[in-house]
């Protein structure tokens, strides 16, 4: 947790990934975050995986830092409460339609200076997620071992929605951009961010469009072999599989030296008249012919001892782990000043938990904060944020319109995880 955006708040009405990792950013820069949820939960409050109390350990961890608002948001009155306290606040942060009762026009009906940041599907108002606009942009096409018919081949989806966190992630930096631009004009903003735009347009950003054009057909797969340069996994005598990369002249001649093989690609450079160490052209064009004298000696050596030699000589590497073994890792996770602990989550799970991934080395990340509980700050956030009287709030939960926090669920069964 760091304070740089103390004193700011931010209004968040959003489900799933993309829409709470804008929030959860900002809340671990000190901003205060309000999310609205249906009172019974909104459509990723239980998703899967779910904890032996039934909480979603998904939800759990998108939501740390927040403040929680239970409204009955099928009702007018909810809705209605819902538009107030995005006006109140002045910035919203959202993944309803435009068309729905959160409108970027019903928010600034009362706040002429509204800034509100719209995560949407695709451009022209179509549904997308994560994983069909991946589709769309080609990558699953392009991932997989290199010997498969490209006339046959299945796609290959990733596992991590990286579209999602990288849209979040953008929408945060709009949000902030938003800011800077009213607070040096007065005037708000309606910004509109299509996950699918973020896909096609990385596409375009990263080279890769343009290398599909220019080359007028699809690039062949490479299996886990580094596109453009030379990188790939290799195994060891005994079965250790890991991933060697080499992009610069550093990291090109640490590996040679690690792997022992200065005579060998010499040689090989007066077969092919190259010189490798002129950059990633030749050592890409050539990655087999490296490849096999590198493996070569992979082969031949255990783990341990080869690990030694990357590491004394500066080698960039690293071992293929399985997500579990990563969980418990003494060095990626244990010892590592990026985690802290929340005991007290919502789920009864006890976990290291992330802290902002900006590191001051002045200034102290300070602990991870917890999950709100659904509804757990309505009273609050009612009463402080919109100055409702406590009669106007008793009758606002007598009837349903908003709700109290729904901690009394059953959490006899507390798991700790390492």
């Amino acid at each position: 947790m760091y304070d740089f955006l103390q004193g700011l708040s931010v209004l968040e009405v959003s489900s799933f990934v993309a829409s709470p990792t804008v929030g959860l950013y900002c809340g671990q820069f000190g901003a205060e975050v309000i999310r609205v949820d249906h009172k019974e939960g909104g459509l990723d409050y239980d998703r899967f995986m779910l904890a032996d109390n039934g909480r979603s350990l998904a939800w759990e961890n998108l939501n740390r830092t927040k403040k929680s608002v239970a409204l009955d948001l099928r009702s007018a009155e909810g809705r209605e409460l819902c538009v107030e306290l995005a006006g109140k606040i002045g910035q919203c942060v959202t993944n309803l339609p435009e068309k729905s009762f959160l409108s970027h026009a019903a928010m600034a009906k009362r706040r002429a200076d509204m800034i509100s940041v719209r995560i949407m599907g695709w451009h022209d108002g179509r549904q997308a997620m994560d994983f069909t606009v991946n589709a769309a942009a080609g990558y699953p096409l392009m991932t997989g071992p290199a010997e498969w018919d490209p006339a046959t081949a299945p796609p290959v989806n990733q596992l991590m929605p990286a579209w999602d966190f990288l849209t979040g992630a953008y929408c945060a930096f709009t949000l902030l951009a938003a800011l800077r631009h009213r607070d040096a004009t007065g005037e708000g903003a309606e910004i509109r961010v299509p996950l699918g735009d973020v896909a096609i347009g990385t596409l375009a950003n990263s080279g890769t469009m343009a290398e599909m054009l220019h080359r007028g057909a699809d690039r062949e797969r490479l299996g886990n072999a580094i596109w453009g340069a030379f990188g790939s996994d290799m195994v060891t005598r005994d079965g250790v599989r890991f991933m060697v990369a080499a992009l610069t002249a550093k990291q090109w001649d640490g590996i040679v030296e690690a792997f022992g093989l200065a005579q060998e690609i010499t040689a090989l450079e007066a077969e092919l008249g190259v010189r490798f160490a002129d950059g990633d052209t030749p050592r890409f064009k050539h990655r087999d012919r490296l490849l096999a004298l590198f493996q070569g000696v992979a082969g031949r050596i255990d783990y341990a001892e080869l690990e030694k030699r990357m590491a004394a000589a500066g080698t960039t590497y690293e071992r293929y782990r399985t997500p579990y073994e990563a969980s418990q890792d003494p060095v990626l996770v244990g010892q590592n000043p990026l985690f802290g602990r929340t005991p007290d989550n919502p789920s009864g799970v006890d976990y290291p938990v992330a802290r902002s991934f900006a590191n001051m080395p002045d200034r102290p990340r300070g602990e991870p904060r917890r999950a709100p509980y659904l509804g757990e700050h309505t009273e609050e956030v009612l009463a402080e944020t919109l100055g409702l009287s406590s009669g106007e709030i008793g009758r606002l939960m007598d009837s349903g319109v908003a709700a109290p926090s729904d901690q009394g669920r059953d959490y006899s069964r507390i798991r700790t995880l390492p």
